[in-house]
């Protein structure tokens, strides 16, 4: 995936998020971020990283976005590496 197709996937995967009267508050909560903190920076890479890496920690999560996007369950975890530092880090 193309980091342009990753963003887009991203913005969608935020737009679903902000949908989520319960799960949007616990995103909110967890990174520290206001309303106009999600309005202004949605269409930065780093932060959009950060709702993918947010909806990515519960399999519901990705299943319920997935399932409301229309995509295949692993594009999530695609969109994520192909932003900037999404990619998966190697430690050995």
């Amino acid at each position: 995936m193309k980091r342009e197709q990753g963003e887009t996937i991203a913005l969608q995967a935020l737009a679903w998020l902000a949908s989520n009267e319960e799960l949007m508050p616990i995103f909110m909560g967890s990174t520290g971020v206001s309303v106009d903190d999600v309005k202004n920076q949605a269409g930065q890479p780093e932060f959009l990283l950060s709702v993918l890496e947010f909806i990515t920690m519960d399999d519901k999560w990705i299943v319920d976005c997935c399932d409301a996007l229309n995509v295949p369950y692993t594009t999530l975890m695609e969109a994520r590496a192909a932003l900037p530092g999404g990619q998966h880090m190697h430690w050995t």
